[in-house]
């Protein structure tokens, strides 16, 4: 079952270690077979206030995820990320096909 690591990006102090960071991700991804499914905007608020950024990134399982987020190239590059921006990254399980929203009801 897929599994998503979710940036919710509210600031980000655009720097040369961050320009490091979006040159040096896409490699620390393909080991674990990540891809992006969402990489900032546009967007269109329906709901509260939003003013920063969403980054979704798929992997095949939360295993993958797991390994890549903890993967030596990946802390490598890590910092110049939270040193530049400022926000909230979690990953979270996907759901299996046809899910219902009732499903979670028990």
């Amino acid at each position: 079952m897929s599994a998503y690591a979710v940036a919710l990006i509210r600031e980000t102090r655009f720097d040369p270690e961050i320009k490091q960071y979006l040159e040096g991700i896409d490699a620390t991804l393909t080991p674990f077979s990540g891809k992006y499914l969402i990489h900032g905007g546009p967007y269109i608020p329906l709901e509260g206030a939003w003013a920063g950024d969403m980054v979704v990134i798929e992997f095949p399982t939360m295993e993958q995820a797991q390994a890549w987020y903890g993967s030596a190239a990946y802390k490598e590059i890590r910092p110049f990320r939270t040193l530049h921006t400022e926000g909230d990254v979690l990953l979270v399980q996907g759901v299996p096909e046809g899910h219902k929203g009732a499903d979670i009801l028990g």
